[in-house]
């Protein structure tokens, strides 16, 4: 058995090689790199272990026990010792050393594979004369030019005999016209010739740049200086003599043939990398320091809108295609971040901005930079770059919708809180004035429910369209929900307000609303606060335009109120103390109640059809498709009155945040929920439940610690515990509210954020607030599955959700297909009406198939 020295650092790699080379019956002894290969080269120096080959792994880098291994394998003791070297493509040292030491091969290690041929090619008696070959070389072409039939004849069936192939000429001439119809990869000329000498022939190859690849060497019968000193100065690489043994023409002609063969090993790996480059769907180009383009791949071509590599290489890139900003504006080639990039280096990954086509149309982009460095120098730097124009399209589609109302396309409430926030601050600054409108329709609720949701949804179209025919280009304008519009006037002077607002309510009014043939009268309701010095925040102002609306509504409708301090503080009290006595009862007495409303995982729908079971079958459904996964619903609070009807959040909530009493509301759910979970623990199917939590909560403080001690003392499972938080509404102190829920989260507690994509901010929570789940806003399920922007927008929503290991849930499911589209859109879970109505109470029991679990009629108050 051949016993084989295999040393290299990687562990992995020898291990492979290993077992490659044991399967094909060498005996292996591996090393951890050249430090222990010297040991053992060293032990068989002096006799101690039989050695027949060597197998290295070529070193990263160059270090002082290499230099020692090279020289002991170049040294009398080891010359004729076999020697494969392992090495990465195209690596010029490695290929160098192989070149100049006779029994050596070189093999990549993408071919590792190939390595026991190779050795056994290394171990055959003739190899040192032989052309050493990769498992990649090919057959060496030889042109042999010589005047003797003899010398031809002699020297060709030796270079047959060895592996190459072979062909003849006589003459100059006869070389010269094989040379340009053939393909040749050495040509051997004999020096001394009629008519012409060889190296007449030799010139002629060198400067015809279709042979210059050939290598080119001359033969004479007689050593002389001068013929070896005009060959070389004529382009050939040896001088070969007749009168020299064969042993040493082969080793000779050897070399020639490894040289060959590393370059068209490189020829191929560059060419391999070319339609690697050619193929990248990514825009691909490579600059030098001073940012001059050297080459560029299909793909840049096709985006820029060029034809063929010539149009750019060699051109600057800034100029070719970076020298003006997003905006169009042309800037100074100084000023250009890319090519400060190109001159010092910098590697950059996924920087937008903007490339010119060779139309001047202008792309967005994004790059990366990556610098490229031999020996520790810069020498330039690749830069891919995709085109990102549909990405931005979505983006300012999902902005827009994250601002704007989908069917009246008027802003939304919380773009203009933002812009009455900054409208407040200018007047503070300027001393100017400026008035806010709160619209509210007189008649809505008795157009939408006589004429239907689609006359109503018109109407408030129409509605928007004749307020904004009003507008200057300096107000804003926005639906603020259901019926409810806002106007910001900006500077307006300290005039007549109430004209102002007169003009907005007799533009409505003036023309009736007519749908199906008939006419309606359209007459509305308009609060008015001014907004000036005094005004102390834009919350202020809101609350001040919603009495003055109250007012105008208490007092006929069809009319505007302004505020003033006076009538505002009566009319707040109108509305709002009868609330604030029902609520603060309310907490005394414990007439607020819990309901529950499942949501279900969405998994197994794939073979679903549309078979008309009630909504109970389908939530329960669900439940049995997905055993393992836990019963999850969500708290609903409701008020009950003096004749036990449940009033919904909606009526009393707004009433509760303004007196300060939602922490107080907050802790009431939190404590009856975790009792309905304890009385509920023996189910055989964990339970869960969702809490909402308001922001007024969070700001308070307090919530870690009250929600630790319900858990301890209720002995309940922190994981059967989500708290939500909404999106829709902001958190000043974003910092406490991350420490809070940081708590509860390490207590074991998970985190929601409900009404996910309805603001922009949604990107901001993801990075501000640890979350589990992500509830997506029901507005965004409506018009699915035939709107394609909102299924977009929600498969976007559950791909980013899904990417940072988060799980959706949509609301406000209200039929089969809008189910089915969440399902093909990636969402994780649903909610709503059409999948399970909200219940009284939680189940006891949770069977695996089929049980009924709620035997209570359905509470039908809206969620």
């Amino acid at each position: 058995m051949k016993m084989i020295l295999l040393a290299d650092t990687s562990q992995t790699r020898r291990r492979a090689l290993s077992a490659a080379l044991s399967n094909a019956g060498f005996g292996v002894t591996a090393v951890d790199g050249l430090s222990e290969a010297y040991e053992a080269l060293m032990r068989a120096r002096i006799g101690h272990g039989n050695l027949d080959a060597v197998v290295l792994g070529w070193p990263e880098y160059s270090e002082g026990v290499a230099e020692d291994v090279f020289g002991l394998l170049h040294g009398e003791r080891f010359e004729h010792l076999p020697v494969l070297v392992m090495a990465d493509s195209s690596n010029a040292n490695a290929v160098n050393w192989r070149m100049s030491r006779p029994r050596t091969a070189l093999t990549f290690w993408s071919e590792y594979l190939e390595a026991p041929s190779a050795i056994s090619h290394l171990l055959r008696p003739d190899q040192s004369i032989e052309p050493a070959r990769s498992a990649h070389d090919q057959q060496i072409r030889i042109l042999l030019v010589d005047d003797s039939a003899t010398v031809r004849a002699g020297y060709s069936k030796l270079l047959q005999k060895h592996g190459y192939q072979v062909e003849t000429a006589e003459s100059v001439a006869e070389g010269w016209q094989k040379v340009t119809a053939n393909s040749y990869d050495i040509a051997i000329i004999d020096y001394l010739m009629p008519v012409q000498n060889g190296t007449a022939l030799i010139t002629m190859i060198r400067n015809n740049p279709e042979t210059q690849h050939i290598l080119t060497a001359t033969i004479t019968g007689t050593y002389s200086d001068a013929v070896i000193a005009e060959s070389l100065a004529c382009g050939a690489l040896e001088c070969l003599f007749k009168s020299e043994s064969k042993e040493l023409l082969l080793a000779r002609l050897a070399s020639l043939a490894r040289t060959i063969n590393d370059q068209k090993a490189i020829d191929k790996e560059r060419r391999r990398l070319q339609d690697i480059l050619s193929s990248v769907g990514e825009g691909v180009y490579g600059v030098d320091a001073e940012g001059v383009i050297q080459f560029v791949n299909p793909a840049a071509l096709e985006l820029l809108g060029y034809s063929d590599p010539s149009e750019l290489v060699g051109q600057c890139a800034f100029h070719a295609f970076h020298y003006a900003d997003e905006d169009g504006q042309p800037m100074q080639r100084g000023a250009s971040y890319l090519n400060s990039c190109y001159a010092n280096g910098s590697q950059v990954s996924a920087w937008q901005t903007r490339f010119w086509t060779s139309s001047k149309r202008g792309i967005p982009v994004e790059c990366n930079i990556h610098p490229l460095r031999l020996d520790s120098e810069l020498s330039g730097s690749v830069v891919a770059f995709r085109d990102i124009s549909e990405r931005r399209a979505l983006e300012q589609e999902l902005r827009w919708q994250a601002e704007h109302d989908s069917l009246t396309k008027l802003h939304d409430r919380g773009w203009f809180e933002s812009q009455l926030e900054q409208e407040c601050s200018r007047v503070r600054r300027t001393g100017q004035i400026s008035l806010l409108l709160f619209i509210d329709l007189d008649r809505f609720k008795y157009i939408n429910d006589t004429a239907g949701h689609a006359a109503g949804d018109r109407l408030l179209v129409e509605v928007s369209q004749r307020l904004k025919s009003r507008l200057r280009g300096s107000d804003s304008l926005a639906r603020m929900g259901g019926d409810e519009f806002a106007v910001l006037l900006s500077n307006v002077g300290n005039g007549d307000l109430m004209t102002l607002a007169e003009g907005f309510r007799r533009v409505l009014t003036a023309m009736p609303f007519t749908y199906g043939g008939k006419g309606y009268r359209i007459t509305l309701s308009i609060g008015c606060a001014k907004i000036d010095q005094a005004t102390h925040s834009p919350g202020e102002a809101m609350a001040f335009a919603d009495i003055a609306c109250h007012m105008a509504k208490r007092s006929g409708r069809n009319q505007c109120q302004l505020y003033s301090p006076e009538t505002g503080r009566r009319a707040a009290l109108d509305v709002d103390l009868g609330w604030s006595v029902r609520l603060e009862e309310a907490l005394r007495t414990d007439r607020f109640v819990l309901c529950y409303q499942p949501i279900v995982p969405l998994k197994g729908m794939e073979n679903d059809k549309a078979d008309g079971r009630n909504s109970k079958d389908i939530w329960l459904r669900q439940l049995e498709r997905n055993p393992y996964e836990e019963a999850l619903f969500e708290v609903l609070v409701r008020l009950r009155d003096g004749q036990g009807e449940l009033i919904s959040p909606h009526a009393f909530l707004p009433a509760a945040e303004r007196f300060g009493l939602m922490q107080d509301i907050d802790y009431w759910v939190i404590d009856h929920a975790l009792k309905a979970l304890r009385e509920a623990r023996e189910s055989p199917r964990p339970i869960a439940l969702t809490l909402n939590i308001s922001a007024q909560t969070l700001e308070k403080g307090g919530l870690a610690a009250y929600v630790t001690a319900k858990i301890v003392e209720y002995d309940i499972n922190p994981a059967a515990l989500v708290l939500e938080i909404s999106e829709s509404h902001s958190i000043d102190d974003i910092e406490n509210a991350r420490r809070q829920l940081g708590e509860l989260r390490a207590l074991g507690c998970r985190i929601a954020v409900d009404g996910f994509g309805t603001g922009f901010s949604t990107f901001v929570h993801l990075r501000q607030i640890e979350a589990d789940l992500l509830k997506i806003d029901g507005s965004l399920s409506q018009g699915l599955p035939v709107d394609d922007l909102n299924r977009t927008i929600i498969s976007a929503l559950a791909s980013i959700a899904g990417s940072a290991g988060k799980k959706t849930v949509a609301e406000c499911v209200e039929d089969f297909s809008m189910l089915r589209t969440l399902y093909e859109c990636g969402v994780d879970m649903a909610q709503g009406f059409f999948v399970g109505v909200p219940r009284l109470h939680l189940p006891r029991t949770l069977p695996t198939f089929g049980t009924t679990l709620f035997e209570e009629q359905p509470v039908v108050t809206g969620t």
